[in-house]
């Protein structure tokens, strides 16, 4: 991921160089829908993923369009409390996954169509630790199942895929439970809704947005849900 530590002279530089060469950003397409989803008891209202996929940035920025989604927070998964910060995540031995804890209404958006939304859109479920310009452990394509139920569908989800080739290759998609999710710092939070100039979203993210729009009309809202809302709520 950039620096943030990025002076408004040395972005304009940034911006002319990044659109000079090719975007790094994913090729997205509509996957199938899981033939397994989970059943939401009639009652529920609130229902949390945790999905990681590259540079939490994107991913956040996607889920946060997604109609029956209250809330998407960025951080990281996978390591220790201690080591959940920014600076030491980003030397790819801590464990972690840069993630997003998605909060939904199961009755308006399940977890499967997120999965599916997940695998479409958000990220290369095909690459093995990296997505775009970005290496490590840290920016591996991870589902961390909140429970049992979860694990179940997205291992039957990766399996499925895998078995009609829908990609090509093998899914590099891993399956975690019992990983804590630590929020990050309040700086990386909406940072794709507040920086859609910045040159890496411009090139890598802002297309995810398009993609998800095009392909997923019906679970598209133009207003994002944004942390910084949700706290202020």
């Amino acid at each position: 991921m950039k620096s943030l530590a990025l002076t408004a002279g040395t972005l304009a530089v940034a911006a002319l160089v990044w659109h000079a060469v090719p975007s790094f950003a994913e090729t997205a397409r509509r996957v199938p829908a899981p033939t397994a989803d989970l059943v939401a008891p009639p009652a529920a209202k609130t229902e949390t993923a945790v999905f990681a996929g590259g540079c939490f940035w994107g991913v956040q920025g996607v889920f946060q369009r997604v109609k029956g989604v209250s809330n998407a927070v960025s951080g990281y998964a996978g390591g220790d409390a201690k080591t959940a910060r920014y600076d030491e995540v980003g030397s790819g031995r801590t464990g972690h996954a840069e993630s997003v804890r998605i909060t939904y209404d199961p009755q308006q958006v399940s977890y499967g169509k997120l999965l599916q939304i997940y695998f479409s859109v958000a990220h290369d479920p095909t690459e093995l630790n990296r997505q775009g310009p970005d290496t490590g452990t840290q920016y591996r394509s991870t589902v961390f199942a909140e429970n049992a139920e979860q694990a179940r569908i997205a291992t039957a989800y990766i399996a499925q895929l895998n078995q009609a080739k829908t990609f090509g290759k093998q899914l590099a998609t891993t399956v975690e439970m019992s990983k804590p999710f630590y929020a990050a710092e309040d700086y990386h939070q909406d940072y794709l809704t507040l920086h859609p100039s910045q040159p890496y979203i411009a090139i890598n993210d802002m297309p995810k947005i398009d993609d998800l729009k095009k392909l997923f009309p019906e679970s598209y809202k133009a207003t994002p849900s944004l942390v910084k809302a949700a706290k202020a709520g």
